[in-house]
């Protein structure tokens, strides 16, 4: 089991569609998942067609107080499977913020789904902000997906999201924390967007995925119904981007696999 954590703390950079869209297309693929929404905002859990008043989250198991698997919810989506968020959520970032392990609590509720392995991808949906939701995700994670704007300003916070990796490792919450790439969104056909993905290119070359998603309508529109965009519109741009994605995503995984040994 490994477990992916979307982030970035600049928010509209299709975070949230990326962490929707991206299960549901390894789900696709016969890969078991769970998507967990870490956003008191809770559009990842709406955006799937899941209650959000049920009053399951990640809340109680962050303080100690129920198991983290409890919270695990089926999905209409087959090998998809949510741990929802709601506005408790937001208490956390005032009750942990004086516990001395505060982050990592959401690192020690995953140990014993981690010992089970009931699934094969954990996709967390991070919160925009570099708080203690977000910097529990980060010490939780195996790798860390960064989806990027195709804009300047993207740049500046490409550099906060992995300087905090890297205090992360330093500080020993996290030491095996990896890139697993960095997705560039809302792209136009532009000068300026080519821009900036060469600009991206020139400094972290192959860690950025090969697949652009491109800015539609259809993308937007789809969560309003509940809906990620490989169901809302299924052989739309949107939709064949994401598919595009799960299956590099996959390959990089299986790169980084060490070959077994021949006896």
């Amino acid at each position: 089991m490994k477990i992916i954590a979307v982030a970035n703390q600049k928010g509209g950079v299709g975070k949230t569609t990326t962490s929707m869209n991206l299960s549901v297309c390894l789900a696709e693929l016969g890969k078991k998942v769970l998507l967990v929404d870490l956003d008191p905002q809770a559009n990842a859990s709406s955006g799937l067609g899941v209650d959000t008043e049920t009053g399951v989250s990640a809340y109680l198991p962050m303080l100690g107080e129920m198991p983290l698997a409890d919270c695990i919810m089926p999905t209409a989506y087959e090998n998809l499977w949510i741990i929802p968020a709601n506005l408790d959520l937001a208490g956390v970032e005032v009750e942990l913020i004086r516990a001395g392990d505060h982050l990592t609590r959401l690192r020690r509720a995953f140990e014993p789904v981690r010992l089970a392995a009931p699934v094969d991808y954990v996709i967390l949906d991070c919160p925009p902000s570099l708080g203690v939701l977000m910097t529990n995700a980060l010490s939780a994670a195996d790798e860390i997906l960064v989806p990027l704007q195709c804009e300047y300003y993207s740049l500046e916070g490409l550099a906060k999201i992995i300087g905090v990796c890297e205090q992360l490792r330093e500080a020993g919450a996290n030491p095996d924390l990896q890139l697993c790439g960095i997705l560039m969104t809302m792209y136009l056909r532009t000068n300026h967007a080519n821009q900036v993905i060469a600009e991206i290119q020139k400094h972290y070359g192959d860690v950025i995925f090969k697949t652009v998603i491109p800015r539609t309508i259809r993308l937007a529109e789809a969560p309003s119904h509940g809906q990620p965009i490989v169901k809302y519109e299924t052989s739309g741009l949107g939709a064949a981007a994401y598919r595009s994605v799960a299956k590099e995503f996959l390959a990089r995984e299986a790169a980084l696999v060490p070959e077994t040994a021949a006896p």
